[in-house]
């Protein structure tokens, strides 16, 4: 059995290097050398690069989430990550299968992220935008509004769930960006070297970084609201543009991979601005976990596999609930839980339980 699972969390760990090593690739394809490729060979950059974002990364979600619960165990209680890995499930299907094959768009990937996270939907509404100009040939003005269509009913998802379920609705459920991998290869990380813990400094760090995120994702959003609304305003809209796409690929999608391989799969979680925001709206509705259903024996494995580096042992030894604005909601602490004193709530949950 022990080697079976040697062998699986290898398959899991060559799978994500693969997915990285294709992610790195592409993404230098499409954005470095395609602009410059002949424009069959454009055609097929662009065409692999939806394909992969759609489908190969499908595949790689049912396959991760099925060598993660084999690693995991069937023994261990595994209901809060089942419950993480099915929504992931069902959220890809939805995402990169079904929509795009109804509404004829391969692309509905970068609308599901709401703001602030990306100002993609908003330089979309500006028929001036490169972004625009670009997409316009390709989806005609039916399939931008269909984008935009889509955009809204996904944003009002991601809210209405977060004020039911809190954070743990988008970032342990829907989050095809980064939420997904951290759930569905947490076995294999890091690729490199054995698993770390963020240290006060490191948290400290992390910090900072999240307010610094918001507070440039919210200039951004800010920033274009304000240009729609035809504001006069500083600087040039496409440097703007360029700016943020820069900060994407470099701060966040290579820093996300980066963590991959060298910290944690939620490194990126910890000052994502959307992930911010959610927090903040998870304060507002009583996301928490409960410590006193039992009795905690301190044994410490809630601290051990918390990735967000949440100190939920000391909480727990005194009963205390915790109410941490980095908490993703992922539930490995509650189902870790030897005497199952831990459970994951909200204002809503609490009621609805009562009934």
């Amino acid at each position: 059995m022990k080697a079976d699972k040697t062998i699986e969390l290898r398959i899991l760990k060559i799978i994500l290097w693969i997915y990285i090593i294709l992610c790195l690739v592409i993404a230098g394809l499409n954005y470095g050398y395609a602009s410059q490729a002949s424009p069959e060979v454009a055609a097929f950059i662009t065409w692999f690069w939806h394909f992969y974002e759609n489908w190969i990364k499908m595949a790689f979600i049912i396959l991760g989430s099925f060598l993660t619960l084999r690693i995991i165990g069937a023994s261990k209680r595994t209901t809060m990550r089942k419950r993480n890995l099915t929504g992931f499930i069902i959220a890809a299907l939805v995402v990169h299968i079904i929509s795009p094959l109804l509404l004829n768009n391969t692309e509905l990937y970068f609308f599901t992220m709401p703001l602030p996270w990306t100002t993609t939907p908003l330089q979309l509404l500006d028929p001036g935008s490169s972004f625009y100009l670009s997409r316009l040939p390709v989806w005609g003005i039916t399939g931008i509004s269909a984008a935009l269509v889509f955009y809204v009913c996904f944003s009002v998802i991601v809210t209405i769930g977060t004020l039911l379920f809190g954070r743990r609705w988008q970032c342990s459920t829907l989050c095809l960006f980064n939420g997904f991998a951290s759930e569905v290869f947490a076995p294999a990380f890091p690729l490199v070297g054995k698993k770390k813990k963020a240290g006060s400094r490191g948290l400290r760090v992390f910090s900072v970084l999240r307010w610094i995120f918001l507070f440039m994702a919210l200039f951004f959003t800010l920033y274009w609201i304000l240009y729609l609304l035809g504001v006069s305003l500083p600087g040039n809209i496409e440097t703007i543009g360029k700016i943020e796409l820069y900060k994407y690929l470099s701060a966040e999608l290579l820093m996300a991979m980066f963590f991959w391989v060298a910290f944690i799969g939620r490194g990126y979680c910890y000052y994502c601005p959307l992930g911010t925001v959610l927090g903040l709206l998870g304060k507002i509705v009583g996301q928490k976990i409960i410590t006193n259903n039992t009795k905690c024996i301190e044994c410490g494995q809630c601290n051990d596999v918390c990735p967000m580096s949440i100190d939920i042992k000391n909480r727990a030894k005194d009963g205390k609930s915790v109410k941490e604005l980095r908490c993703v909601g992922c539930g490995h602490c509650v189902d870790i839980c030897p005497t199952m004193t831990l459970s994951y709530s909200t204002n809503f949950i609490e009621l609805i339980s009562k009934i």
